[in-house]
């Protein structure tokens, strides 16, 4: 091979490894590498639902994340109630969690012998706009589980409805 050969074909070389685009199929992603959008979030079914919502106590929250394919993350806050966590505040991260449409179920984490698990729906609640409190809610029945020494369980079930808190808007387009 010629010199003038091989300097092009290193000219070519490095143009290609500085430059990913080059020689990619043009099928492959259009937007691969480039963070998503809020609309292209927005677009992704069950996103819309992310959110802090309201928990069981004034100051007490849950965060849901919709994720790719129906998974849900997130964690509870809330104050503890045992002798050696009252008052405390606890965050515990969910084990698991599915939405599935409208239908919601997670399951946390065990803290100081306590786990919950809810079931339930997320709802369009009372309020007006996206960005206000209550546009969505979860409503259904959450377990909370109390392990005595012995690992038993009691389980605790009640129907509760979580409001969303209100969204911060996002900046006005001049």
């Amino acid at each position: 091979m010629n010199k003038s050969r091989a300097a092009i074909m290193v000219a070519v070389f490095v143009a290609a490894v500085s430059c990913p685009s080059l020689g990619q199929d043009s099928k492959a992603a259009p937007n691969a590498g480039k963070p998503s959008s809020p609309q292209h979030e927005a677009q992704q079914p069950g996103r819309e639902y992310s959110g802090m919502y309201s928990f069981l106590k004034e100051g007490e929250f849950v965060q849901i994340t919709v994720e790719e394919e129906g998974r849900v993350t997130g964690f509870v806050s809330r104050y503890g109630d045992g002798q050696s966590d009252k008052g405390t505040f606890l965050d515990q991260y969910f084990r698991s969690g599915k939405l599935d449409g409208n239908k919601i179920i997670f399951t946390t984490e065990t803290v100081h012998a306590v786990w919950f698990e809810f079931k339930g729906t997320v709802e369009r609640g009372e309020g007006k706009n996206p960005a206000d409190e209550g546009y969505y809610v979860l409503k259904g029945t959450l377990v909370e589980n109390v392990s005595d020494g012995a690992e038993k369980a009691q389980p605790h079930s009640r129907d509760v409805i979580f409001k969303r808190f209100p969204v911060d808007a996002p900046p006005a387009k001049n």
